[in-house]
């Protein structure tokens, strides 16, 4: 029942910072950088295929500086100091950055409806590299153990399928049980990733003058337009950067930041560093330099760890798209699906079985096609690259409105960020025919649905807005005594923010009755992540038995509707919660002859999304037994 009011845009100041401990840094390492963190998996691979499949030690050198910069530009600077600032109310991630810009847009800047593009686009995005990264992560993983042996090399899809499987299958029971052991997993990881590379750091101790951005100057400089085949391949060594602003609203900025510059980063540029070793080493080195580094008796071992690592890498992508769900749920960006909690103690644990299984199909599906991490490498990265990009434009914004930089200052920095993902967004574009066309094109399939839907909701206010009656004349006919009042409560829900909404005209003259108590009740999501108790609820009483309420909610809240009202009973408004009937409209949305207000293909997707998202009494936790629809036609 959302309503396109809204409270007036929230202070931008942000929360105190949380205390950075052990326990904080330990969850960051294991809820955060999973994805950043198998990266070493597929990266140095895929860079190395990009320059022939073998490289020289200047070469080897060059490739080795790009990541190092890449990981310093755009994960330590770009996100860590500067997109992590910029917090909704404590809140990350791009759907909390656009509504905190769209907030505050200044007469002659961007213009809001640009920055929602953005933003939207940004979010839709995120669910195509959702389908990817798990296939690619798994199946890296796999197929270390075809150092050993080719053995195994016929079963790795396979395998890969039935873990793919089964940790899909698993997010109905949720994470809160396991998630306790995700830290110390992820940190052994690094651990382990950083001794294998120092091993091949203390053979070759040269390569820690990578450093030096000379190196991939001079790679670029030398290699010419073959340098965005490689930095499509380096890109992959900072897809997991959005992760670190997107959980900011569970962590805190301090652990994240402290775990990335102590523990992540140092792991990260070891173990390049030590496959970088391998490659001046043995230039004609054959395989994943990766396990490479490893001796033969813990290939398995390590293949085992990584798996581990690559499946909690995942489970971090998926619990985000259901986040982001839930997000663009409340903001009216995305039509009402069923949500589950799984954890009585942690808020952010949630289940959305629709997003669930569409990942797992698109997931499956991609695993089998494309059949192996290097093939997948391909098809990585477009996705990832078109968000950083927007995120930055997004984040310019966020300088010049909420921090009031000076122009100058605010272009400079943005536009250094600007440079780095824009040659990253290039480089990936030449992956388009490879199948990075297929994130794309699941992303834009997203960013249609929410466009849709929004501008379908707001059809459907408008239309509502024309066929309301007079509430004067009502309040009138009830004031004086000509609507009889029978015992009992009745709380009528409503998506427009009249106080006379039309399904209780409509009831009133269906029955020819009204309960003694009424209230009708509107629902409005706020572009801020929680709202305060104080200001859950608003009360207005219009005629005897008569009150109004809005109740208000955070775009990442789980709204209880019994839960509000008790709010309201405190204000004064006497509603029995215990035997209340709940009164929602159930409309039917079909085509208008005269003054159509969507396109025919629009209406018809709107039409199938509005029929089939989640009844009220499921959205808000409402008692089923005391739940009434009326149904009704709309006509578009």
């Amino acid at each position: 029942m959302e309503s396109a009011a809204s409270l007036p845009a929230a202070s931008v100041a942000s929360p105190a910072p949380r205390r950075t401990t052990v326990i904080t840094s330990l969850a960051a390492v294991g809820i955060v950088y999973g994805d950043l963190g198998t990266s070493p998996l597929y990266t140095y691979q895929t860079i190395v295929s990009s320059v022939g499949g073998h490289a020289s030690a200047t070469v080897a050198m060059g490739l080795l500086s790009l990541v190092v910069w890449a990981l310093i530009i755009t994960v330590s600077l770009k996100y860590c100091l500067f997109v992590m600032r910029a917090d909704n109310h404590g809140e990350g991630g791009i759907l909390a950055l656009m509504a905190l810009v769209t907030s505050r847009t200044v007469h002659g800047r961007w213009s809001a409806a640009t920055l929602v593009v953005m933003g939207l686009f940004g979010a839709a995005l995120i669910y195509g590299d959702g389908i990817i990264t798990p296939a690619i992560s798994v199946l890296s993983a796999l197929e270390g153990v075809n150092v050993l042996t080719d053995a195994f090399k016929p079963y790795t899809v396979p395998a890969a399928l039935v873990v793919l499987l089964g940790l899909f299958a698993a997010q109905a029971r949720g994470t809160a049980s396991i998630g306790r052991i995700f830290g110390p997993i992820m940190l052994l990881w690094f651990v382990t990733i950083a001794v294998l590379g120092l091993a091949g750091v203390v053979r070759r101790p040269e390569v820690i003058f990578a450093i030096d951005p000379r190196y991939a100057i001079g790679f670029l400089a030398q290699h010419g337009m073959h340098s965005f085949v490689v930095l499509g391949g380096v890109f992959l060594a900072i897809t997991g950067a959005e992760a670190l602003y997107a959980d900011m609203g569970h962590l805190g900025r301090n652990p994240i930041r402290s775990s990335w510059y102590f523990v992540v980063l140092p792991a990260l540029l070891l173990s390049y560093a030590g496959q970088t070793a391998l490659l001046i080493e043995d230039p004609t080195l054959d395989g994943n330099p990766f396990f490479k580094l490893a001796p033969q008796w813990a290939i398995i071992p390590l293949v085992v760890l990584a798996t581990l690592a690559t499946i909690i890498a995942s489970q971090a992508i998926i619990t985000g798209a259901f986040s982001l769900t839930r997000q663009a749920m409340q903001l009216g960006w995305f039509p009402g699906v069923h949500i589950h909690q799984t954890s009585a103690d942690e808020y952010g644990q949630i289940y959305v079985p629709f997003v669930n299984w569409a990942m797992m199909l698109g997931t499956l599906a991609l695993t089998y096609g494309f059949g192996s991490s290097e093939r997948l490498a391909g098809a990585y990265g477009t996705a990832v690259s078109t968000t950083m990009l927007l995120t930055t434009a997004l984040l310019y914004n966020a300088m010049r409105n909420i921090w009031r930089w000076p122009m100058l200052v605010a272009l400079l920095v943005s536009g250094v960020f600007l440079l780095i993902d824009g040659a990253f967004f290039a480089a990936n574009l030449l992956k388009l025919p490879e199948g990075g066309w297929i994130p794309l094109l699941f992303g834009l399939v997203v960013f249609t649905i929410m466009t849709t839907w929004h501008r379908g909701m707001r059809a459907v206010a408008a239309k509502l807005a024309e066929g309301e009656e007079n509430p004067d004349a009502f309040l009138t006919e009830l004031e004086g005594g000509r609507i009889p009042r029978v015992p009992g409560t009745a709380v009528f829900l409503t998506r427009t923010a009249r106080r006379i909404p039309p399904v209780l005209l409509n009831h009133v003259a269906q029955i020819k009755a009204l309960q003694e108590t009424v209230v009708t009740l509107t629902v409005n999501f706020e572009e801020t992540p929680r709202v305060a108790e104080s200001s859950r609820a608003e009360v207005q009483h219009m005629a005897d038995g008569l009150w109004h309420v809005v109740v208000r909610f955070g775009f990442i809240e789980v709204p209880n509707l019994v839960t509000a009202l008790m709010r309201a009973k405190e204000l004064g408004c006497p509603v029995r919660l215990d035997d209340a009937i709940f009164f929602a409209a159930r409309d039917e949305v079909v085509r208008s002859q005269k003054h159509p207000r969507l396109w025919p293909w629009q209406r018809m997707l709107f039409a199938f999304m509005y029929r089939n998202a989640v009844r009220a009494a499921d959205r808000f936790d409402l008692p089923a037994e005391r739940f009434l629809e009326i149904g009704r036609q709309i006509r578009l």
